[in-house]
């Protein structure tokens, strides 16, 4: 990694929680001591480097510790345990104009909020005309920021934020302000101070945002670090976490809910136990030939599927793969009859295998119905619903489920 220029070490944040106020008394008065509060963790032993020149996004969701991380970042808020060591001047677009004096004029503010960044005077009368220019309110500047409609206080709270040239931006939600053109103006300002070297900590819950600027993700979940690493398989996890409307435990430790049954010997046994036909199994293999239960864009996948026959007396009988996201959106459903195909069906073990040619589903995770039916593809003799999942690793290229073969002309 670059030089550091932030390091979070051990960080934890914790609060005390008082069932009512008077419970604060009766703790400080207490001649045994008795503890009248719970303890909260907001935040849990956060460790984590930011190397000079870095764009690193910080997904999660509401009350995952987010804000409270990045006011410890910026010395609003003390960590409970652990040090946060930074290098050089932190500019947070996080409360515009948190620190505006309401009575001061939009200079007077400007070179107060100098003050408090621990910008001298002077280095701020060099910066006066380009934060001016940039927030465009005209003779408002020399006015009481009391009198500012909300537009003209972000445009200025915004200029004073991005233009006083810190070694560090944090962004938070922040530069959808004002109107369109002055939107533009924030973006391309944006996009000046990345392509600067600057190291910016940016937040959003636009999953896309943190993908088209940064190339490092960092997801937080109820106070504690689940994933530091590349942005296109953090945030495509963090999507299917939210997708799966599990609790983040049983997300972990349970996956996606699939439901895979195998017989590894059919005997005579076996097939008196089935009626028509039953799948045994479905498997995913990579080009390869590997068996595979994450595979990359654009590669050549194979799934093969195992299935047994007892009722050889079926005509022309339909195999069928459907893959769905994990929120059940349908995404494609294949299957013999639409193509034309016979499949094998000899009584015992029988296999099919399904070529996915430059597979171009984007990232994430998806799950795979399997299922055999007559004829008609209407009565099914066998179906697999949710019988494997697999994830997709695909570098930010689209946006959406599935990417189309394109040329641009």
């Amino acid at each position: 990694m670059s030089e550091i220029v932030l390091d979070i070490q051990n960080v934890s944040k914790v609060y005390k929680l008082y069932q009512k106020p008077s419970d604060r008394f009766k703790e400080a008065f207490n001649i045994k001591k008795k503890l009248y509060y719970k303890e909260f963790y907001a935040l849990r032993n956060i460790n984590f480097s930011i190397g000079k020149g870095e764009t690193v996004g910080i997904v999660g969701r509401n009350g995952s510790g987010k804000s409270t991380l990045l006011k410890i970042i910026t010395g609003v808020l003390n960590p409970t345990e652990g040090n946060v060591v930074t290098k050089g001047n932190i500019s947070a677009l996080l409360e515009l104009g948190a620190g505006f004096n309401m009575d001061y004029t939009g200079i007077e503010n400007i070179y107060l909020n100098g003050t408090i960044m621990g910008i001298p005077r002077k280095e701020m009368d060099k910066k006066i005309d380009s934060i001016i220019s940039f927030a465009d309110i005209g003779e408002h500047i020399k006015q009481p920021v009391k009198t500012y409609s909300s537009g003209m206080f972000v445009r200025l709270a915004f200029a004073v934020a991005i233009n006083v040239d810190p070694e560090v931006l944090i962004v938070d939600e922040a530069l959808a302000v004002g109107d369109t053109r002055f939107q533009v103006k924030c973006m391309e300002k944006f996009v000046e101070f990345m392509e600067a070297g600057k190291t910016v900590l940016f937040v959003s819950h636009d999953v896309n945002s943190v993908k088209r600027f940064c190339k490092r993700a960092i997801w937080l979940n109820e106070g504690s670090l689940v994933m530091d690493g590349d942005v296109d398989e953090v945030t495509d996890k963090y999507s299917d976490f939210l997708k799966s409307e599990l609790s983040y435990n049983d997300f972990m430790q349970n996956g996606i809910p699939i439901q895979i049954e195998k017989k590894e010997v059919v005997d005579e046994a076996i097939l008196a136990g089935v009626d028509i036909a039953e799948i045994i199994e479905a498997k995913i293999y990579n080009q390869y030939g590997n068996a595979v239960d994450e595979i990359n864009h654009g590669e050549n996948i194979f799934v093969k599927v195992t299935y047994v026959v007892n009722d050889t007396n079926i005509e022309k009988p339909v195999l069928g793969v459907a893959l769905h996201t994990i929120d059940n959106e349908y995404i494609c459903g294949l299957n013999t009859l639409l193509d034309n195909v016979e499949i094998s069906w000899h009584r015992g073990l029988n296999e099919c295998t399904l070529e996915y040619k430059k597979f171009n589903l984007t990232g994430g995770n998806y799950l795979m119905d399997v299922a055999l039916f007559d004829k008609t593809a209407t009565v099914q003799f066998d179906y697999k619903a949710r019988y494997r999942s697999f994830f997709v690793n695909m570098d930010y290229i689209a946006e959406g489920k599935v990417v189309l073969n394109h040329e641009w002309h």
